[in-house]
Order: C-alpha cells, then structure tokens, then sequence
C-alpha cells in the first residue's frame, strides 16, 4: 500500500486539485493536511466530511487566513507541518506550487515552500513529490492544468462529477462560485524524486518573483 501526505493551505484544495488522483486511487493510504481553518467549525466540517468520502484521515491546522494576510515566517508554517504529520516518512508527498495555482495565493505559496524545505532538510522523507501544475494566465482565466507538467491526468467525465460534488455537495459552493467554475478537469503535476532538484526549483521561482 502506497502512503500518501498531501499537504494544502486549505480545506477544498485537496478536492480541487487533486481530487480525481485521490478518487481513482482508493487504494492509497492518504493522511490530508490543511493549514488553515481548524478555527471555522463549517469549514472544518466539510473538510472531515470530504477525507470520509476519500476514505482518508486528516488534521487541520489554524494559521491566519483573513482578507489581509501577512507574509508568515517560514518556520511557523515548517513547524505547523511537523507538528499535525503523524508520520514523516511517505512513499509520495502532495502539495501546492511554489507559484500557487492562481494568481496570487500567499498561503499556497508558503504551503509549498514550507514542504520542500521540509523535505531537503531531511524532516520529511518521500520517494516522490508532486507540485499541483496549474495556471490562470495572470487571472486571464480559470486556472488550468499545464500541459508540459511531468504527470497529466486525464479525468473521465463521471471522475470529475463526483470531484465536483465534492465542491458542490460537501464543501457547499454554489455552481455559480469561482469553485465551481474553477474545478479542473484534468490534474497535472510536476514530479521531483530529488529534494535537491525540488529545492533548485524553488529558489529559480524566488529568484524571477524578485
């Protein structure tokens, strides 16, 4: 059996964009963290609700994500991590882009910062990790998967109806909502099997967002 983290900013991201991965894969032994909104009982609700119908377990974490977010220190985040992982050894790690998905998300950004660090320093260990590879052309457009991302994934129409109930049904967003609309229909991931080309690639995105 395959033993999963994936590690997100919020509940819903785990749905969002790779809610179809973890559908097709019930076979996986998946431990879900989100970092934000163990403080807000609906939306930590919905987000137990969600790992049920995954068949995963979860932990939730309570750092800031009011309308005006300041930058958080690295180690807050690093710490968080450690502390609601009940494993630090994995066969695959999941978690943002150190661009995020759209344009911009802090909390992404710092989710995906924090796991690579994590990883390169040797506090996480994995076989893999996947980076969600989705873009919105500088809110151009719904963000989308990349199609030059290591992994693409293909869902079929039924796979991405129940990721979307998901949305819908348990995290209750309208179908009018930019989660709604924004729900991909395909996922894309780029793979690193090394912390160090992980770690390289953090530091180009930090080096051109200068």
């Amino acid at each position: 059996m395959k033993h999963v983290a994936i590690i997100v900013a919020h509940p819903d991201d785990e749905t969002l964009w790779a809610g179809g991965t973890i559908i097709s894969n019930p076979h996986w032994n998946y431990f879900i963290v989100s970092l934000c909104r163990a403080d807000d009982k609906d939306r930590s609700e919905r987000f137990y609700e969600a790992l049920n119908i995954f068949r995963a377990e979860g932990a939730m974490g309570t750092l800031d994500d009011g309308p005006e977010q300041k930058p958080l220190d690295k180690k807050v985040v690093e710490d968080l991590i450690i502390q609601l992982l009940p494993s630090k050894q994995y066969d695959l790690v999941i978690t943002h882009s150190p661009a995020g998905e759209y344009t911009r998300q802090q909390r992404h950004e710092e989710t995906s910062t924090a796991v690579i660090n994590l990883w390169q320093a040797g506090k996480i260990k994995t076989k893999k990790l996947w980076a969600f590879a989705h873009e919105d052309g500088n809110k151009a457009y719904f963000p989308k998967p990349q199609k030059k991302a290591t992994i693409f994934r293909l869902l079929t129409k039924p796979l991405w109806r129940k990721k979307h109930n998901i949305i819908i049904d348990t995290y209750g967003f309208s179908q009018n909502s930019w989660e709604s609309q924004a729900t991909p229909k395909n996922e894309a991931f780029w793979q690193f099997t090394d912390a160090a080309r992980a770690t390289e690639w953090l530091n180009k995105f930090k080096r051109h967002n200068q």
